[in-house]
């Protein structure tokens, strides 16, 4: 007989927290009827400056087959949080959670960078990715590297091994929901490999609690800046002067710089 749920969700607060989280999202996003296109990232609006879409994305799910199998892995990974002794354990996992969701996001926009301008393959500046699935499979590939005995269970009665999860099920995902992003779920297993090999180190309270607060600043400031929200408590002001033309400024910097020298 197993724990009861109710233990269970004690042992593992910041996936209990998690699973919470999107399931209100993907609530709130079905009786509003918003789509991908609301909460998504893409290339195109990156480039835009709609840098928050990388959180809004991470933690959004437009599909409840997508919402299920993302919360099901995560549940069974949450393991990680109750391996203190090994050196994983809750903060670990609320630190590189937090890495997770903003490395994922970032190497999916340098992906489709390079595709696009490198390869000129136009699709991709379209894509727009939704869902926790890139922190999902950085966890399976963490986990793979820390425990690879374990076993990632699904759906309640799918259980994997782990050391072959991450591979297992970007090819079992790809056929359940066609439209999930393969690419987005590579940038996961690439972050948590990076992470589990110890190529990105050294996450602490210190530098998780700066990084969430510099997360906050963009993702405000990138808020009011793309117009998708108003917070007339905020004002930003441009540091350059309307009134000169830009032969005028390029004057001024060089007569600022001959003072200096």
């Amino acid at each position: 007989m197993g724990k009861p749920l109710l233990y269970e969700i004690i042992e593992k607060p910041g996936t209990s927290f998690v699973i919470g989280l999107c399931s209100v999202i993907w609530f709130y996003i079905q009786k509003k009827n918003i789509g991908y296109s609301h909460v998504g990232l893409s290339y195109e609006t990156a480039v835009e400056g709609q840098h928050w879409r990388i959180i809004t994305s991470a933690f959004s799910h437009i599909s409840v087959v997508h919402l299920v199998f993302n919360m099901s892995a995560l549940w069974s990974l949450g393991a990680v949080e109750q391996l203190e002794h090994m050196g994983l354990g809750v903060a670990y996992y609320l630190h590189y959670t937090l890495l997770l969701v903003v490395l994922s996001g970032l190497l999916v926009l340098g992906c489709y960078h390079v595709l696009i301008n490198r390869f000129k393959i136009e699709y991709f500046r379209r894509v727009t990715a939704v869902g926790y699935s890139c922190v999902v499979f950085g966890w399976m590939t963490i986990l793979s590297v820390k425990q690879p005995s374990s076993k990632l269970n699904l759906f309640g009665f799918l259980s994997l091994p782990i050391s072959f999860a991450p591979f297992e099920s970007l090819i079992f995902t790809s056929i359940i929901v066609p439209q999930a992003s393969f690419l987005g779920h590579l940038c996961g297993i690439i972050v948590g490999y990076s992470i589990s090999w110890g190529v990105i180190h050294g996450m602490n309270t210190y530098w998780a609690v700066s990084m969430l607060g510099w997360i906050v600043v963009v993702f405000v400031i990138s808020l009011k800046q793309s117009g998708a929200y108003d917070f007339g408590f905020l004002k930003i002001e441009s540091v350059t002067d309307p009134t000169l033309s830009g032969n005028g400024r390029m004057l001024q910097m060089s007569s600022l710089l001959d003072e200096i020298v």
